[in-house]
């Protein structure tokens, strides 16, 4: 499976100490998303995010690597733009704002993905479901992708 990875999975001496088996497709940008720092990277909605693009069928442990049973990060589907004999998908990890101290969160009202500033305060649910729930609503109505660079 085809990853788009934005953070520490960019560097390949990280990723060797995560996986056994990967390689690097090439760079890739996210449009739609931009990266949050916080005691993690993350993305919110709106603008664009530069990164690589990992191919490896260990995804089990990338989601262990990212915390996904405990709804630290999502993972998370969009399409992805490149040549016949890619897949048509990319997989994208879409860390909690709230829960890595990021200074946005995500909404489900307005058209440019309704961020709220100010460290997390905001749209709290109480747990990590409708988090996921808010960024599945954003996918669905946003124009999302991952565009393979030449």
């Amino acid at each position: 499976m085809d990853v788009f990875v934005y953070g520490t999975l960019t560097e390949p001496e990280r990723v060797a100490e995560v996986l056994d088996s990967y390689v690097y497709v090439g760079p890739a940008t996210l449009f739609g998303l931009h990266l949050v720092e916080g005691r993690y990277p993350t993305l919110a909605p709106g603008g664009e995010t530069g990164g690589r693009l990992l191919r490896t069928e260990e995804m089990d442990t990338l989601d262990e690597y990212e915390h996904v049973d405990s709804g630290l990060y999502r993972r998370m589907a969009v399409p992805l733009d490149a040549p016949d004999g890619h897949p048509n998908e990319a997989a994208v990890y879409v860390g909690d704002p709230d829960r890595l101290e990021a200074d946005a969160t995500w909404s489900d009202e307005g058209d440019s993905g309704g961020i709220e500033s100010g460290g997390g305060e905001g749209d709290h649910d109480g747990g990590d479901q409708g988090f996921a729930e808010r960024v599945e609503r954003y996918l669905e109505r946003e124009d999302i992708r991952v565009r393979l660079t030449p």
